[in-house]
């Protein structure tokens, strides 16, 4: 199947009015309102066959010119029968960072929409097991917002550190 088919089916489905496209670097992308987002990943899963969820990541538009909202997410898909890829990207401002979980269309999102809330504090309802995956349940800030300094915050009091009984 096509971009060219694959867009058409999908405004026929959701409107022309909710989905608009672009592409980069040969890469054809959707983008569509949060509220719309678990649908239309939906309806590619289920009824255009892109069943293979190959990643999910957010952009931080924070200080880009031109960008009217400061998160993008962005999901990655691929139809393993035909080869086609597209990329699906919503985008959100806060405080409103919360999407729904695709983890009930593709397992594979478990760990994936982990990584995002816990580098971006993006917050995925529904999600099985929503916590830090590379940080310590303690650690308050998200690094890869680009308001996160180069330098830290001198958050290593967050980090739990293994000591050594003295004998």
């Amino acid at each position: 199947m096509s971009h060219e088919e694959v867009l058409e089916r999908v405004r026929a489905t959701f409107g022309a009015d909710n989905i608009s496209t672009s592409t980069f670097r040969d890469n054809f992308r959707l983008v569509v309102p949060p509220a719309k987002c678990f649908d239309l990943l939906r309806f590619l899963k289920d009824e255009l066959g892109f069943d293979m969820l190959v990643d999910i990541t957010a952009v931080d538009y924070l200080n880009y010119p031109e960008a009217q909202d400061r998160f993008a997410v962005v999901y990655c898909l691929l139809s393993v029968a035909t080869g086609t890829r597209l990329v699906v990207k919503t985008m959100l401002n806060e405080p409103e960072l919360i999407l729904n979980s695709v983890c009930r269309l593709w397992r594979g999102a478990n760990w994936i929409e982990r990584e995002v809330f816990d580098m971006y504090g993006i917050t995925f309802e529904g999600h099985p097991d929503l916590r830090r995956l590379l940080m310590p349940e303690e650690f308050t800030e998200f690094p890869l917002r680009k308001d996160y300094p180069l330098r830290g915050r001198g958050e290593r009091h967050n980090f739990p550190v293994i000591t050594r009984a003295e004998s």
